[in-house]
């Protein structure tokens, strides 16, 4: 007697396998076949777990998306002067941004071709206003210096953090705790008013 193999994927290793494939190929050059095979399942199993690849592709951005805004509503980003809010939500989203790598790198890379993808470009932008309206308050309390264009230091800063998406990449000696260090001395030595 045989016996069919069984699918053992699971909704949450499939969107793992999709991510990787995702970043990989890009969002528009990845087929259902492609995922397919880099899960090493049959197409009709993955739609077992899912209705197609836009669906994976919500999953995936509505993850690190969900981390990013957790980070928003955590005590440190709420309470204490603005300048210690916004520094501990640029630490906290470097954190999730190094645990969620894949995920949010996925995130970084839509351009809207999509409904999916337009959702998730507005949700970003939402973030990022209130990370802006968290400098601008700091500005506002004085404690970021005068010189510096709040929107140039806004752009910046999302530009140094998101870009570690493109080049960092986990090994010893450099894990979350210490990039985030350097992102928010580099940053934010730069941007506070004298002490």
């Amino acid at each position: 007697m045989t016996t069919a193999k069984r699918d053992t994927y699971t909704p949450e290793t499939l969107l793992s396998v999709a991510v990787q494939v995702f970043n990989e190929r890009g969002y528009d050059g990845t087929s259902m076949e492609h995922l397919s095979k880099a899960a090493g399942i049959s197409k009709s199993s993955i739609y077992h777990h899912v209705t197609g690849k836009e669906e994976l592709l919500r999953r995936a951005v509505s993850r690190a998306l969900d981390e990013l805004f957790a980070v928003l509503e955590e005590p440190g980003a709420n309470r204490g002067r603005a300048v210690e809010r916004v520094e501990y939500v640029t630490r906290r989203t470097v954190e999730v941004l190094v645990g969620e790598l894949p995920y949010v790198t996925l995130l970084l890379r839509v351009r809207g071709n999509t409904r999916t993808e337009r959702w998730a470009l507005e949700r970003r932008r939402e973030f990022d206003h209130q990370v802006a309206d968290l400098l601008k308050a700091a500005a506002a309390d004085g404690d970021l210096r005068a010189d510096v264009d709040i929107r140039l230091a806004t752009r910046l800063l999302f530009g140094m953090v998101n870009s570690l998406v493109e080049w960092y990449r986990p090994h010893p000696g450099t894990g979350p705790e210490q990039l985030a260090d350097a992102v928010v001395h580099m940053a934010f030595d730069g941007l506070r008013t004298a002490r």
